[in-house]
Parts: structure tokens; sequence; C-alpha cells
């Protein structure tokens, strides 16, 4: 259990969000994370089992994690904005976090949907530490805002994602700068069937950042 879980609704770009902040099991955060979730219009939420995964293994490494729902989603206020307004969702509730512990390095993670507006958003914006993309959407066929990014990046992916298969992920990650790491984790799909438990050991593998 978390030593310290809160509710908010942040003020958004679209009206309010609705959002969940998580401190460490033990001892005092070293490094904030910001979390978002796969897509609204095929039901993801801040609570999505792979979210909630991300989540829990992230606070065992120590660190603070803040997930939150997009606009339209749940509480939050606004309509789907086709990736551009949940980016800025994203934008907001990162100065949030940055404002709640000044000082800390801050990372970025998301997983499907989330992975591309984190990494969108962490490409862009200065003092993100890493971004951390769990099952990357390859079938989008549009990440050549990836190619430059000199963004710390880590890749967590199914061995059987049906939305990023292993070799369109390999070709990509090949074309990206570093610094860079790719993960795999034996599971069934997308949603790390079968392998939940490995990878949330992934996640807590990953450490605080250096």
């Amino acid at each position: 259990m978390a030593r310290r879980i809160e509710s908010y609704m942040l003020e958004g770009p679209a009206g309010k969000l609705e959002a969940l902040l998580e401190e460490p099991e033990q001892g005092e955060p070293a490094e904030a994370v910001l979390i978002c979730h796969p897509h609204p219009k095929g039901g993801g939420t801040m609570h999505n089992k792979v979210v909630y995964r991300i989540a829990r293994g992230l606070r065992h490494s120590g660190c603070v994690v803040l997930r939150f729902n997009y606009r339209g989603v749940n509480l939050s206020e606004g309509t789907y904005d086709e990736g551009r307004g949940e980016i800025d969702d994203a934008r907001t509730a990162l100065e949030w976090l940055k404002g709640q512990y000044p000082g800390l390095p801050v990372s970025l993670a998301g997983f499907s949907f989330g992975s591309r507006i984190v990494l969108k958003l962490g490409c862009v914006t200065p003092g993100i530490r890493r971004v951390i993309a769990i099952g990357f959407p390859t079938i989008y066929r549009e990440y050549d805002f990836l190619l430059g990014c000199t963004v710390p990046k880590v890749f967590i992916h199914s061995t059987k994602d049906q939305y990023g298969p292993v070799a369109e992920l390999d070709s990509m990650f090949a074309d990206m700068l570093e610094p860079k790491q790719l993960i795999y984790v034996e599971a069934g799909d997308h949603f790390f069937a079968d392998g939940l438990d490995r990878f949330e050991e992934a996640i807590r593998s990953l450490g605080l950042s250096a």
C-alpha cells in the first residue's frame, strides 16, 4: 500500500481533470512520474490494469506517481480531442506534479495510446529525466517525431503485441537516437495477458534514474 494516496481535480485546459497521486511504499520519494493511460475511445482510464501495474511497480522503486484521466474520461471534463488536447492535459498534470515535488527528477510513463502521449510530450519538454513507453502501437505508422528525440527512452513491450509487432518495433527502435533501451516481456498480447507479473517486475527492475 502506498504511504500516501490522494485524489485531486486538477484545473485542465478543457476543465477539471480527475487525478490520483500515490507516494512510495516506504520513505520519501526520489523521483516523480506522470503516468498516461490508453485510448479513451477503447475504454482506457487511469484504472486500466496495466496502468495500475506501472504505478505499483514505480512506487516500489521509490517513485511518487500521478495518474489522471484525459478530458472526457470518467470525472474529467471536456471531450476527446484526437490526441492533441490529451497532450495538453498531460502537460498540465506534469506541471502540477512538478509543483508538488520541486527538486525531484521528473519522468513520464504511458501505456499504448498513452505511450505516444508521453513520448510526444517528453521529447519537447526540457528537464525530463526519462520516458517509459509501454506497448507503443506501431500500427499508427507515425513516429517520425521520435527520430530526433534525445531524451532517454525506455520501451517495454509484449512479445505478442498485436498493435506493435516485434519486427516493426525493432526497426523503429534501431532508427532512434541514444539513449534508449528496449525490454521485451513474455506475454500473450498487447495487454500483457499471462505476463502481468513479469511486466511489473520489468518496471521494478528499472529502479531509480541515476
